[in-house]
């Protein structure tokens, strides 16, 4: 039995273990590109309700306006279908907010920023790009990982880092700690991804359109 394993193992063709890796690898990238998608198309309906055309978001998304458009008649359809007391209330977008998503994304946020700041030699730059390019989810656990990670960056580069960056880590990280079951307009993915922007602009003082 042994010696046929060992056969199969040198004969040219690709092992189990090898095979496995390789399709989680595909996998990894087939399901990133699937919730990209799907939040994209999340993102055109926000901005849609926030009153931009369908003609400024396809430019900004780099779509045709037909796909936009598309996209758009799926959303009114289903706005028609809920009665006046069942539509949720308009997203807010101010920074203080403390349902799970945001926070998150407020973290995400602030890491990368950390990493580009340290010319991705941060500790936490690898889980930052894991994260960002669908490789890890937002589990518990990875945000632990990132938590640890970028406070460790904080620690030993802090006279490279603006002192704006401590503090909103520590603001985050108490949130965290003590974050409630709060409920919040909008899907977990389209909040932390608004979060993770807001956050960035917040501690980049970027121009805002």
């Amino acid at each position: 039995m042994a010696g046929k394993e060992d056969t199969h193992r040198n004969s040219g063709a690709l092992t189990e273990e090898q095979a496995g890796r390789m399709l989680a690898g595909m996998n990894e990238v087939i399901r990133a590109g699937e919730e990209m998608r799907k939040l994209r198309a999340e993102m055109i309906k926000l901005f849609a309700d926030f009153g931009w055309t369908q003609d400024k978001i396809a430019e900004l998304a780099d779509m045709s306006q037909p796909a936009v458009s598309k996209q758009m008649a799926k959303h009114v359809r289903m706005a028609k279908q809920l009665q006046p007391g069942d539509r949720p209330p308009p997203m807010r977008l101010h920074l203080d907010q403390r349902d799970l998503p945001w926070l998150e994304g407020r973290l995400w946020g602030l890491a990368e920023e950390v990493s580009e700041a340290l010319d991705d030699s941060a500790h936490c730059t690898r889980c930052v790009n894991a994260l960002a390019r669908g490789k890890k989810r937002f589990t518990s656990r990875n945000v632990d990982e990132l938590r640890r990670l970028l406070e460790e960056d904080l620690r030993r580069h802090q006279a490279q880092l603006p002192g704006g960056h401590r503090d909103a880590y520590d603001e985050i990280s108490r949130a965290l700690d003590i974050s409630a079951n709060v409920t919040a307009t909008g899907s977990a993915s389209v909040r932390r991804a608004l979060a993770h922007e807001i956050q960035r602009d917040h501690l980049g003082n970027r121009p805002r359109a």
